[in-house]
């Protein structure tokens, strides 16, 4: 009887060897044989996965931001807080965004990768607007929460506000991959924007 293939594991297999390639040397210079040398599969099964490079990248990424989720998850749920307040819900996911440690600093660097990609082509940056509109549109509703228990001033617009954080996150991320400011250094200055942006 033929051995059943796991296709979904076998695709996360490859992009857990993309991202050990990221890791290490970056990925601008890999090639699709660099990624299948690395998983141990023939080029032949790779492309049998995934058809390019833009194809393998972008399901890294959701990959990434499927176990970044997990990991924001937790923490809140390991807060213990039934209702967690909009302040800590902000604070975990940006957190969760954040390169502090070899992971998430991998993950990042994806990103980056990927991105770069979008520039040059449409549909990738069509996937990256949808991506970035979501994650504003969840920021946003914190802070109309937020807003509506007085916990940040009522001038505050959480359409902009929600913007800034991803924008802050993305700048302090560039910082932290070049050594410019420490992961600890990067957190204290979120903490230090919330807690202008939070009144209580």
């Amino acid at each position: 009887m033929p051995k059943q293939v796991d296709h979904e594991a076998r695709r996360r297999e490859i992009a857990q060897a993309l991202l050990r390639i990221a890791s290490t040397r970056g990925l601008e210079g890999a090639s699709l044989r660099d990624i299948a040398s690395e998983a141990r599969v023939s080029l032949g099964q790779l492309q049998h996965y995934f058809k390019s490079k833009d194809e393998l990248i972008a399901f890294a990424l959701r990959r990434i931001n499927e176990l970044a989720d997990q990991r924001i998850r937790g923490r809140i749920e390991a807060i213990g807080a039934s209702d967690p307040s909009p302040r800590t819900v902000l604070r975990e996911c940006l957190r969760g965004m954040m390169a502090l440690d070899e992971e998430s600093r991998t993950g990042y660097l994806v990103g980056v990768a990927y991105f770069i990609r979008a520039v040059h082509d449409i549909s990738q940056r069509h996937l990256a607007q949808e991506g970035i509109a979501s994650l504003r549109a969840f920021f946003a509703d914190q802070l109309s929460r937020a807003r509506d228990a007085g916990e940040v001033p009522g001038d505050c617009d959480p359409e902009a506000a929600a913007m800034h954080l991803i924008c802050l996150v993305e700048g302090l991320n560039s910082y932290i991959v070049v050594d410019v400011h420490t992961p600890q250094q990067a957190v204290a200055l979120l903490d230090r924007h919330l807690d202008g942006l939070f009144t209580r």
